[in-house]
């Protein structure tokens, strides 16, 4: 008897419609506790608002168009020499891990930025998330190195391990 691989996922834009689901996600990371500084998800307005609409994607179940998980990318900096760097962020729900619903959100960003001439995409990742630092990695993109202690979360300090994909049409 063989194992059938679950279909992949069904890869759209992010929009108010996937608000609620986008944020449980998001929330459900965050208590986990090696997401994110964050303690809480945002309001719907506030991630709409740090959100580039071009580069925000949901990924959904085949068969009942359950949000799975989410990637997005918004600006580093308003600077024009930063026009072309974005800092993104991939969740999947704790029930879709190790299906490849990150691999397929990240691929499609990936597309997006590349479409869209952006040549960084980057993000910091805690040390201990070996699962997003692999699922990274196999994306194309490098450690650049450690912020260390940069941050205190729930009274212990923290490294964030900073990567990034440069985009190969860069000249």
């Amino acid at each position: 008897m063989s194992l059938a691989r679950p279909a992949a996922p069904t890869i759209a834009p992010l929009t108010r419609a996937h608000a609620h689901d986008v944020l449980a996600i998001y929330q459900a990371g965050i208590d986990e506790g090696d997401a994110t500084f964050e303690t809480t998800a945002p309001t719907w307005d506030a991630f709409d608002a740090a959100k580039l609409p071009e580069h925000r994607f949901v990924a959904l179940a085949p068969a009942t168009g359950q949000v799975l998980g989410w990637i997005a990318a918004g600006r580093v900096s308003p600077r024009a020499a930063y026009a072309g760097v974005v800092e993104h962020s991939v969740y999947v729900a704790p029930q879709a891990r190790g299906r490849h619903v990150g691999r397929a959100l990240l691929d499609t960003l990936i597309g997006s930025t590349e479409a869209a001439g952006i040549w960084t995409v980057q993000s910091g990742i805690f040390p201990e998330n070996a699962a997003s630092l692999a699922l990274h990695r196999h994306a194309g993109f490098r450690i650049i190195g450690t912020r260390e202690r940069i941050g205190r979360q729930h009274g212990r300090w923290r490294d964030v391990i900073l990567i990034e994909r440069r985009s190969p049409k860069v000249d």
